[in-house]
């Protein structure tokens, strides 16, 4: 069975959030996002430690599909550098899983 991954992604509020949702979703290269608002990070930039009022996009998608994943939310996400981190999933509900695989390319 092919790897799946959950991917991180924040952005600046709800409009970026939808577009970069969109923008996986449509292109089905991911099952599912879940949309956190209301998060607070704290970060270096540019030599500053900065704090920003953000929004955390969590995804699902196939290990193959994070090329194209992160190549579409960076067209999609305005920040100069997006986070964009994606983890394997080592276990987890076998229907689920296998859910992600059908709902992606």
């Amino acid at each position: 069975m092919e790897k799946k991954c959950v991917v991180f992604v924040t952005t600046n509020g709800e409009k970026t959030s939808k577009k970069v949702s969109d923008a996986v979703l449509e292109n089905r290269l991911a099952a599912c996002v879940n949309r956190v608002p209301g998060i607070v990070s704290r970060y270096w930039w540019k030599g500053k430690l900065e704090t920003s009022r953000e929004e955390l996009l969590i995804m699902k998608t196939k290990k193959s599909l994070v090329p194209r994943l992160i190549k579409a939310v960076k067209k999609a996400h305005p920040y100069e550098v997006p986070e964009i981190i994606a983890l394997d999933i080592n276990d987890g509900n076998i229907e689920y899983l296998n859910w992600v695989a059908r709902e992606t390319e």
